[in-house]
């Protein structure tokens, strides 16, 4: 019987789904993409870093700087893949985000009871927001943990 030795890993798949979903952001500086998954290998929820339903994006500032800037409107893809899950307990999850939870969605990924967060940048690790995210999710049992690259490429063709 013949398989399929080249197929990708689980981390690798649901780890694209978090970067597809990432693509979906409006937002012209940051694009953060999330997709919780059960213990049992099971997309749950996805999310991307965007406004809230029905607010249009055209309507929204989407500048970081300033008296009105988009930290005032828009919603992060983990707390918004938190939001979107409607199927009932997320207790024992795990998170794949393509940049490492800040100190407000860290909270969300506690409450929501995640334990494990696998992440792909840890771009901002010398902020104090992401110093209070790790300190929050080592104390409440919240494994985080760098996503290994493969090195292969992977195409999709839409």
């Amino acid at each position: 019987m013949y398989e399929r030795k080249d197929h990708i890993s689980w981390d690798e798949y649901f780890m694209g789904v978090a970067m597809l979903s990432a693509m979906r952001s409006k937002d012209p500086n940051t694009q953060v993409g999330a997709c919780i998954v059960s213990e049992n290998n099971r997309i749950l929820s996805m999310g991307y870093n965007g406004l809230p339903n029905g607010l249009p994006d055209g309507e929204f500032p989407w500048n970081r700087d300033g008296e009105d800037n988009k930290y005032f409107y828009t919603t992060h893809s983990e707390l918004n893949a938190i939001l979107n899950y409607r199927g009932g307990s997320l207790e024992g999850s795990k998170l794949y985000v393509t940049l490492f939870p800040c100190n407000e969605c860290a909270k969300a990924v506690i409450q929501a009871g995640i334990k494990t967060v696998i992440y792909a940048d840890d771009k901002y690790a010398d902020t104090p927001a992401i110093r209070a995210s790790k300190r929050m999710l080592a104390r409440a049992g919240v494994a985080y943990i760098p996503y290994e690259k493969s090195g292969r490429e992977l195409t999709l063709l839409v």
